[in-house]
């Protein structure tokens, strides 16, 4: 099909708001689909398609949530486009929406998320999508595996782990990773594993440091500047680093934010 196939819709929704794909060769069927998403508040980006080729087509050019699709289509139908998706890196969720009640088994087997009938009553909808909502919440927040870094020390190779590492200092285009086994030099910047681990739970203080929230005890006034106090852990003790002003707003919302429980 044609009609408007590329067409991308937003709504009011925020930045973390769902990216969803929908796929019906029934016009009015997809208009009405289209028309429903909108109405979804953790729904956001809306592609639309009215075939199976130009889904995957879409899918390989945007990054996409979840895709809403039905199953009768002329060429590639919905089930064999949804055993396609399972062969993604990082597939996208399924809900079929089918005016047939007989292939939910065969959906389920395929690891769709929902099975939704036609007429597509609001509530279902809403339903399937606050789940989609919900596992792609608890999968950003799921701890990824822990990073390996080797070390150099009097000709022997060292691996420290990432989650072993309490604070970071920058040494001019190196860093020296703190741990309760002592201090590790790493030719490695600063800003790197800054970017490279602000997921894992780790956030820049100050120019000079990179800090694991997990070892954050309080924070204290020290004249117009603020500390932030790290808690002993084996062979290294208790100690305090400076916080840059722009860089306190930040680390007060990392330590009452979800992110904070990202550790290990």
């Amino acid at each position: 099909m044609a009609y408007d196939d590329a067409i991308v819709t937003t709504t009011d929704s925020g930045p973390g708001a769902l990216r969803v794909l929908a796929v019906d060769d029934e016009q009015p069927a997809l208009d009405e689909l289209v028309f429903l998403l909108r109405a979804q508040p953790d729904v956001g980006e809306i592609h639309r398609a009215g075939d199976a080729t130009t889904a995957l087509r879409l899918l390989r050019a945007h990054t996409v949530d979840a895709v809403f699709l039905d199953i009768n289509m002329p060429g590639l139908d919905g089930m064999e486009l949804a055993g396609i998706l399972t062969a993604f890196a990082d597939p996208p969720a399924v809900v079929f929406v089918t005016a047939h009640d007989d292939r939910a088994v065969a959906a389920f087997d395929i690891g769709a998320t929902d099975y939704l009938l036609k007429p597509l009553r609001e509530g279902r909808l809403a339903e399937a999508v606050r789940r989609i909502a919900v596992a792609r919440a608890e999968k950003a927040a799921a701890p990824g595996p822990d990073e390996v870094l080797p070390v150099e020390l009097g000709g022997v190779t060292t691996l420290v782990e990432r989650s072993a590492v309490s604070w970071v200092e920058a040494e001019g285009d190196y860093a020296r990773l703190h741990t309760a086994a002592g201090s590790h030099l790493v030719r490695i910047p600063l800003s790197e594993l800054e970017s490279r681990w602000r997921d894992a739970g780790f956030v820049r203080i100050h120019r000079s440091y990179l800090i694991a929230l997990r070892m954050v005890t309080g924070l204290r006034t020290v004249g117009s500047g603020t500390m932030v106090c790290l808690r002993a852990e084996g062979a290294s003790p208790a100690v305090d680093l400076p916080v840059s002003r722009r860089q306190v707003r930040d680390l007060k919302q990392r330590l009452i934010g979800p992110r904070n429980r990202t550790t290990r």
